[in-house]
C-alpha cells in the first residue's frame, strides 16, 4: 500500500451510483510476501494510527510520517507486504528476522515456494468469506512493489523472467465473487516496481520519488493496465503510488471508461479525472466534499503477518463502529485482508469479518444505499455517540453505546413530531413517539455484535 498521497485533482466526473450504495469492499493482499509473512510490530505504530484514526481528516498514511525521535515506518513498517524492501535494509528488523530465519536465501527464492503453495488454493472460500462479510465489492491484488504478477501476463516482466503466476488467480476468483453478486477490481501498483528500480527505498518521504521514469516501465504499467481491463473488466481501477506520466493515464481512463462505463478509478494515479479519494487508515472528521473510501488493514498490516493475533486485530464491534463513522459521513470503507501463502485467512480476521456480516444481515438497510443525513454525529445527554444515514425519506440513528432503559434522544432528535421509531432486528414497531423521549431498551440479538440501529420515520428536520 501507499506510504503517503501527494496533492490529486478532484473528481469531477458523476459517481456511478453503485459505488456510492456499495459502501464496503475486501482488499486481498497476496503475493511472494506471504510466505515470509513478516514484519516488526511495534507499539510507536498504534500511537501513530490513534493519531491519524478517528476525526483526524488527513488523506495520508500514519505510515508516512516519522516522529521526532526519528522513528520512521518505512523502515520499520508493519506492512508485511513490504518485506522485500525491508529486507534490503541492513539492520532493520526485517534483515534481522531474515537472517536468522532463511540465512542467506534471497526473496525471488520465495518465487517457487509460493508458486507450490498457491495449488492449495481455492477462490470459493474468499469469495465465500466477503460475501458472509456483507462486502459488494472485492479488490485483489495484481500486482504489488515487488513486481510479481497475480496473473499469467502477455507483458511478462523484462528484467526477471518468470516473475508470474501461470495460474489465472484473478480470473478464477472474479468468477467466484461475481457469483455471489459481489463487483470485482483491482489493484496494481503503477508507481512502484523494485524490479525496475529504486530498491530499497529508505525514508517515508522518498516513497513520492520512487516512480521509475523510464519509457520501458511506462510502456509496460501502460500495457499491463490494458491487458487487465481487457481480461477481466474489472469496476474498480485500483491504483497506488503513482503513475509514470509517459504512461498518459487520462488516455488510459478513457479507454477504461469505453470498456466499463459504471466502472470507477481511484486517485492514486496522481494524474487525470478520478472518482474517488483514498485516505488510508484515516477516516474524515465531516462529511460532504469529494467521494472518498478509507482503506486499511483488519490488522496493522495488509498482508499477512504471522505475528498478529487477536490482540493486533480490529474485532467485528469495532469494524461496525468503524464502518458506521464512515458511512456517516459519506466514504466507503475498504478493509484489507492478508491470506498465507496457501490462500488461508487467519481464523481472527475471519471471524471479525463474520461478526461484521452478521451485523449488516440485521441492520444493513442503515448502510447499503444510504447517504449523509445533514448531521453526521451526535451524543445523547448520557453521552452515548450515535451515527446518522438516511435512506429513502427514512433517518437511521445507529448508537455506537447500547442505549439503557429511558435513554434520552440526541440533542438533533428532540423535536421529531409523532416519529415512528423501529430498533431494527426487534420484534417490531417501538411506538409512535413525539420527541423521542424515554426510548425502550433495544433487543438483545444472541450472536450479532452492537451497536444498535434505530429507524425513524419519516426523517425529521435536524434542530
Amino acid at each position: 500500500m501507499s506510504a503517503s498521497t501527494p496533492g490529486h485533482d478532484d473528481p469531477v466526473r458523476p459517481l456511478p451510483g453503485w459505488f456510492d450504495d456499495a459502501k464496503l469492499g475486501v482488499m486481498i493482499t497476496w503475493g511472494l510476501y506471504s510466505v515470509p509473512a513478516w514484519a516488526p510490530l511495534d507499539d510507536r505504530l498504534v500511537r501513530l494510527l490513534a493519531e491519524h484514526g478517528e476525526g483526524a481528516d488527513r488523506d495520508r498514511s500514519y505510515h508516512a510520517e516519522a516522529d521526532a525521535d526519528g522513528f520512521d515506518p518505512i523502515v520499520t513498517t508493519s506492512y508485511s507486504e513490504w518485506y522485500q524492501n525491508s529486507v534490503s535494509v541492513p539492520g532493520s528488523p526485517t534483515w534481522h528476522h531474515h537472517r536468522e530465519t532463511y540465512g542467506d536465501r534471497t526473496y525471488a527464492d520465495f518465487r517457487d515456494d509460493f508458486a507450490a503453495a498457491v495449488e492449495q488454493w481455492s477462490p470459493e472460500p474468499w469469495a465465500q468469506l466477503c460475501a458472509a462479510a456483507g462486502a459488494r465489492y472485492v479488490v485483489p491484488l495484481a500486482k504489488h512493489h515487488d513486481g510479481f504478477l497475480m496473473w499469467p501476463s502477455h507483458t511478462p516482466n523484462p528484467h526477471r523472467p518468470d516473475w508470474a503466476l501461470e495460474r489465472d488467480v484473478l480470473g478464477e476468483f472474479r468468477d467466484a465473487a461475481e457469483a455471489r453478486g459481489m463487483r470485482f477490481g483491482i489493484y496494481y501498483s503503477g508507481g512502484i516496481d523494485w524490479t525496475f528500480a529504486n530498491l530499497p527505498i529508505l525514508r517515508a518521504d522518498d516513497v513520492a520519488r520512487a516512480v521509475p521514469d523510464s519509457p520501458e516501465y511506462a510502456g509496460y504499467a501502460d500495457a499491463h493496465w490494458r491487458e487487465l481491463i481487457e481480461r477481466y473488466r474489472p469496476a474498480v481501477l485500483w491504483n497506488d503510488i503513482g503513475y509514470p506520466s509517459a504512461a498518459e493515464p487520462e488516455k488510459l481512463f478513457a479507454h477504461y471508461r469505453e470498456a466499463v462505463p459504471d466502472g470507477v478509478v481511484n486517485e492514486r494515479f496522481y494524474a487525470g479525472t478520478p472518482d474517488f479519494l483514498t485516505p488510508e487508515y484515516a477516516t474524515r472528521a465531516t462529511s460532504g466534499g469529494s467521494k472518498w473510501e478509507t482503506v486499511r488493514g483488519v490488522g496493522l498490516s495488509f498482508g499477512y503477518n504471522r505475528q498478529e493475533d487477536a490482540s493486533w486485530t480490529t474485532s467485528g464491534p469495532d469494524l461496525v463502529e468503524l464502518l458506521m463513522d464512515v458511512v456517516s459521513k459519506g466514504g466507503n470503507l475498504l478493509l484489507g485482508i492478508g491470506p498465507d501463502a496457501t490462500g488461508r485467512i487467519s481464523p481472527e480476521q475471519d471471524a471479525a469479518l463474520r461478526e461484521l456480516g452478521a451485523w449488516l444481515a440485521v441492520n444493513g438497510d442503515a448502510v447499503y444505499g444510504s447517504r449523509s443525513w445533514r448531521v453526521a454525529e451526535d451524543r445523547t445527554a448520557e453521552g452515548l455517540r450515535v451515527r446518522y444515514t438516511e435512506r429513502d425519506g427514512d433517518l437511521y440513528a445507529t448508537f455506537l453505546d447500547r442505549p439503557s432503559a429511558g435513554v434520552s434522544a440526541p440533542p438533533r432528535l428532540a423535536g421529531a413530531a409523532h416519529a415512528e421509531c423501529v430498533w431494527l432486528g426487534g420484534d417490531g414497531t417501538v411506538g409512535t413517539v413525539t420527541g423521542l423521549a424515554g426510548l425502550p431498551v433495544p433487543p438483545v440479538r444472541p450472536g450479532v455484535p452492537e451497536p444498535t440501529v434505530l429507524r425513524i420515520s419519516p426523517a425529521p428536520d435536524p434542530r
